[in-house]
């Protein structure tokens, strides 16, 4: 078996002794934020003397941005501003998490900072009623960086059996999935269903639907819970888009996208329009969609295993293989969603719904 770190064996009989005592009126926050790599996530935690009521009670703070990739030694404090609050589901009530954008030393967003200029363009489309869900996809690692239960000196059985597979043999790592799901919903995190990938090791939630910037708030906090989850646990989730080379599924983080005027009566011809622009733009959609300019989606989005060409953009009704793919019951009611299967499992998603409201609902038809 795949090793796990030696925390995870801690006894947990005396950690709950603590955890168990009374804090009084004092309450634990943690506070959340996406460092220089647009990838990590950080995090450290205050007292505050009562319980928040609210985002506004919580005040900001500051970190040293040169140890987070951020900022240079020589002006190395950063900004944490709060904006979005959940409960904690590792302390528990009255404790928060809380996420925050991060800003620079004369109060600018920090490069990584891509929820400002995002909650900029969703403010300006708000009567669109623009709605997301996004499927994260990750694998569990070991800490040697292999499969979560994948044989040492080899591979298990070949693709087929583990999506939405049960029993011993098909799905690896269960224990972390459902404690994930209920972290999720305890903290308020708008999850909405999860399953065994098509890959060993690879889970799928879903997160969604969402409102405009809440979107990018509630996956960013969902993955947090998620890399908690797995610390306790002592394994590695990954979001690399090809984390195993050859014959096996990558992991994406496919994008619904639906506006007021395609969920109503005609929605359709909407729904059209948007691809037709998101048609015209792919390959700067490419280069967002992944955090390295679209060179990690390029050993992803190959035509095979479930995706479309990354050179190529395609769209069809219950096509799995295409860019954009139309559910079949959104064809036949004329009305809905569409989902944009491009953007890779360690996207940031700030970017990602930020340029698809940009190209659907402000960009004239350019082409890229």
């Amino acid at each position: 078996m795949a090793s796990v770190s030696s925390s995870s064996r801690l006894n947990k009989v005396v950690r709950q002794q603590y955890m168990s005592l009374p804090q009084g009126q004092k309450c634990q926050v943690t506070y959340i934020w996406v460092d220089g790599t647009g990838e990590g996530l950080r995090n450290k935690t205050r007292t505050l003397d009562a319980e928040p009521a609210g985002i506004e009670d919580i005040p900001e703070w500051n970190f040293d941005g040169s140890s987070t990739y951020q900022s240079e030694g020589s002006n190395s404090d950063m900004y944490l501003v709060p904006v979005s609050m959940f409960r904690d589901p590792f302390t528990l009530d009255p404790n928060k998490l809380v996420l925050c954008e991060v800003l620079k030393y004369n109060r600018l967003p920090a490069e990584t900072n891509h929820r400002h200029r995002c909650n900029e363009v969703m403010k300006t489309l708000a009567e669109y009623s623009l709605w997301f869900g996004m499927e994260q996809e990750y694998t569990l690692l070991g800490l040697d960086g292999h499969p979560f239960s994948w044989p040492t000196n080899g591979f298990p059985a070949p693709q087929g059996p583990y999506y939405c597979g049960v029993g011993a043999n098909c799905a690896y790592g269960r224990d972390i999935v459902e404690c994930h799901y209920k972290a999720c919903l305890y903290a308020g995190v708008k999850i909405s269903g999860t399953n065994a990938e098509v890959m060993p090791s690879q889970w799928e939630y879903q997160v969604g639907p969402c409102e405009g910037i809440h979107m990018g708030d509630h996956l960013w906090v969902s993955r947090f819970l998620l890399h908690r989850v797995c610390e306790d646990f002592g394994v590695l989730a990954t979001l690399d888009p090809k984390p195993v080379k050859g014959n096996w599924n990558g992991a994406g983080c496919h994008t619904n996208v639906s506006t007021r005027q395609m969920r109503e009566e005609g929605g359709l011809q909407h729904i059209e329009a948007a691809i037709e622009k998101l048609g015209k733009n792919h390959k700067k959609h490419i280069s967002t969609y992944d955090p390295h300019n679209g060179q990690d989606n390029m050993r992803r989005l190959t035509g095979l295993h479930e995706t479309s060409s990354i050179h190529d953009f395609s769209a069809g009704v219950a096509n799995r293989g295409a860019s954009i793919r139309i559910p079949r019951q959104v064809g036949k009611d004329g009305k809905g969603y569409f989902e944009d299967r491009r953007p890779a499992a360690n996207c940031d998603p700030y970017l990602v719904t930020g340029i698809i409201a940009e190209t659907c609902l402000l960009e004239s038809e350019e082409s890229s």
